[in-house]
């Protein structure tokens, strides 16, 4: 079924979505480290759409296809991701579930080893962003491939 264009019909909408990455352009944390946050995020929602666009970016930015590969198992990957890699990746997966538990304590803690409170709150800007993105493609049912406008 065809679903509502929100650029066409909310245009201020995706405008502001696109403060939010020019935002996210200028911080201090890595593009692999965005990278990471918005395919890890992209594929807890299930969201192929936007797997697809960062997974292509990521490949293109640096990373590589087997850390892509095995990020859905980053937990069971020792050695293939760094312990600020994962400490990133569990905010960002307790954020995207946040029904589950919300940002534990635990999460937190560790995060504050390797990030500071402004790169913690960048890391959660980041996947609160993806997962805005996650919810207009997946409503908008945007195919692979599709053009967003």
């Amino acid at each position: 079924m065809q679903r509502v264009n929100i650029n066409a019909a909310e245009p201020l909408a995706l405008k502001a979505m696109m403060g939010l990455e020019t935002y996210l352009s200028q911080v201090s944390l890595s593009k692999s480290l965005k990278d990471l946050i918005k395919v890890r995020a992209s594929q807890i929602n299930k969201c192929a759409y936007c797997i697809d666009m960062h997974s292509k970016e990521a490949l293109k930015n640096g990373e590589t296809s087997q850390r892509l590969l095995l990020l859905s198992a980053w937990k069971e990957c020792s050695g293939i991701f760094t312990e600020a890699e994962c400490a990133a990746l569990s905010i960002a997966e307790e954020v995207t579930l946040i029904h589950q538990a919300a940002l534990t304590d635990t999460s937190y803690a560790d995060a504050r080893k390797y990030f500071s409170e402004h790169e913690i709150a960048q890391i959660v800007m980041a996947t609160v962003t993806i997962n805005a993105w996650n919810r207009i493609s997946l409503s908008s049912h945007l195919q692979v491939g599709q053009a967003f406008v």
